[in-house]
Parts: structure tokens; sequence; C-alpha cells
């Protein structure tokens, strides 16, 4: 049997289609993945032949599950060369879609996590299905919410994209299409019209969702927006934490109890990230931000720890080192979010 490229591409009817297709992996991105996505779209970027662009995914299971986290451990358990250079290039990518001069479509008709949370966002439209589960987990594994979380999250109405990073919640699309996570909602039994739609009208995705897009339904969460925006809204973890136990509703105690379990690290890195990345005048500069912490991340203790626990062993028990909040001090955080030497730093294409 021969072996089928990991993302194929292609240009039919005016549209150039990138299909993810590793779904034994649930199409989490590798390196070469990014590559072939950046090769396509520097492409069609300057031939008038593709008026838009669709990105989508092979098979039933799930959009994108992320990243590459096993070989990403493993590169940051050494030297971190490789895990540095896929990040480069996926953050690349990220950016080339952030700004692509020409109308993007994903169609998120599954888990969207991490990574296939980094091709999906910059898109201009954002397909939910009754299939979609969208969550940025990674305070979970000790790392942080990447491929341009620091410039998404803090940018959804009031608190909540601090809630979601530091809690990891799982979102299905009534909640993403509410909060603008998505821009449309569609069962995933019409996702074939819009594609057949799409290819006879490829210069106008956005008139075209809007013309089969439906009700996502209630928004579960609405119930607790004005608790996620008063709790959420200082700029410590340890003053969060002191609100949500104040607090003392069930939903607080739950939410105490989730970030009780999460790296004390990741908690204090994604706070300050998405503080920081709230106050950028640019995509890019969030992004080199991130890149500066994705190298130095990858390489402690709790992200390797992380990944064992959940990934690797499966036995959910991390051991978290500092145990604490307090041992979290600014200087770590100072060293974490530091320039890199010249050179060295993330450049966009």
């Amino acid at each position: 049997m021969t072996d089928e490229p990991e993302v194929l591409t292609r240009v039919e009817s005016g549209v150039g289609r990138i299909t993810l297709n590793r779904p034994k992996a649930l199409h989490a991105l590798n390196h070469p993945m990014c590559d072939l996505m950046i090769a396509a779209l520097l492409d069609w970027q300057g031939d008038d032949k593709v008026l838009s662009v669709l990105i989508d995914h092979a098979g039933e299971r799930g959009f994108c599950a992320g990243g590459d986290i096993r070989m990403i451990a493993e590169s940051g358990a050494g030297d971190a060369v490789a895990a540095r250079a896929f990040f480069h290039a996926e953050y690349r990518l990220n950016a080339l879609l952030f700004d692509y001069p020409k109308p993007v479509t994903a169609i998120v008709d599954g888990i969207v996590m991490g990574g296939g949370v980094g091709i999906s966002e910059p898109a201009v439209v954002r397909i939910a299905t009754e299939r979609t589960t969208y969550a940025m987990p990674e305070t979970g594994i000790g790392l942080f919410p990447d491929v341009g979380g620091g410039w998404f999250l803090p940018r959804l109405p009031g608190f909540a994209g601090t809630w979601l990073a530091l809690t990891g919640a799982r979102l299905k699309a009534a909640d993403t299409v509410a909060l603008g996570i998505h821009t449309h909602f569609m069962p995933s039994d019409e996702v074939e019209a819009f594609r057949t739609i799409l290819a006879a009208d490829p210069g106008f995705p956005v008139d075209i969702a809007d013309e089969l897009a439906v009700d996502a339904g209630d928004p579960p969460l609405a119930a607790h927006i004005e608790a996620i925006d008063r709790l959420f809204a200082h700029d410590t973890i340890e003053a969060i934490f002191a609100a949500l136990e104040a607090e003392g509703s069930d939903w607080a105690r739950t939410q105490l109890a989730v970030l009780k379990t999460k790296s004390p690290q990741s908690l204090k890195v994604t706070l300050r990230q998405l503080r920081t990345g709230a106050n950028l005048t640019t995509f890019a500069d969030n992004m080199a931000m991130e890149y500066r912490l994705g190298g130095r991340v990858v390489r402690t203790h709790d992200f390797q720890e992380g990944v064992r626990a959940v990934i690797v062993d499966k036995d959910n028990a991390p051991h978290w080192s500092p145990a604490d909040l307090a041992g979290v001090t600014d200087d770590v955080l100072d060293a974490l979010f530091a320039p890199l030497p010249a050179g060295e730093e993330w450049t966009p294409l």
C-alpha cells in the first residue's frame, strides 16, 4: 500500500484545498506537515486562479488534536533543537494564515486542540459542527497555550480566554460560536453542501457560510460568564485562587479544584502570556514571545513530567516542581520570557 502524504494539497475549482491526512494521530501536526502547508500557501498567494483556501481533514475522527507532543518532549529532554525547529515552522504557518491575502475557511468538524486551533483561528470562516470539541489543555501537561493563544484568547469576550487557558476546559459548538471562537455552526451533514457551493463560487466563503449556518443552540457557559469575568480578571494566579475560594459556589469550587491539578509553573506562565499578549499590537510580536517561551518550557521538569503522566504512562498523576505557586518566582518567569540572543529570535516569512 502506498503511503499517502500527511497533508493533501491541491487546487479545485478556484479553491486551494488543504486536507489534514494523519487520522491515526487525530491529524496532530508535525514539522513536515507544517512545511507542506506553508509551501502550498506560498504558491497560492500570488496565483490568480486561487480565490480562497479551505482547510479540512480526512476521515471521521477529529479536525486536529494538536502538535506532535511526544516528539517535542523527546527533543526537549535533550537539546530541544528539533522542538524549536518545529515551533519555528508551525508559528510561521500560523502567521502566514493570519495575514493571508485571500479568505481562508476552516471546517472544524471534530476535536480541535493546540496546533489545530493555531491553523483554524486565523481563518475568516471557522465552521463548527455538532462534532466539534474545542480546548487548549496545555497547562495540564506543563506547557502553555501557544500557536497564537497569547493573541486570540485575551481577545475573546471578557475573561473567557483566561478561564479557558488556565483550566483547559472543553467547549462544544454552542459555546464556541457564542464566544466567537468559531464564526458559524452547521450540522456535519451540511458541510459537503458548503464545499459544493464554494467550488461554484470560490471567492465568497463568508456569504456561503452565512447562508448555510443555523443556530448552534443555547450556550451552557452563559450561566457562568458573569462569574468568569469577575473571578478571572485578576492579574496573579494567587488572586484568582483566592477569589474562587471566597466565591464559595459549587462552580467556583470545581474550577479551583481543576486549577490545583495543573502545573503551577504553567499557570503563571500562561497568565503572564495572556496579559502580555493582550497589549501587543501585532500577531508577529505575539508569536515571537511564544517562540521564546516554547524553546525553554519544553526543557523544564514540568513539561517532561506532564507528558509522562498524561501521554506516555497515562497515570494522570504528575509530580509538579515547584509543587506550589510560591515556588514559581518572578525570576523564573522573567528567565522564560527573556529575549533570545541576536539571530535566534523568531521572525515571520
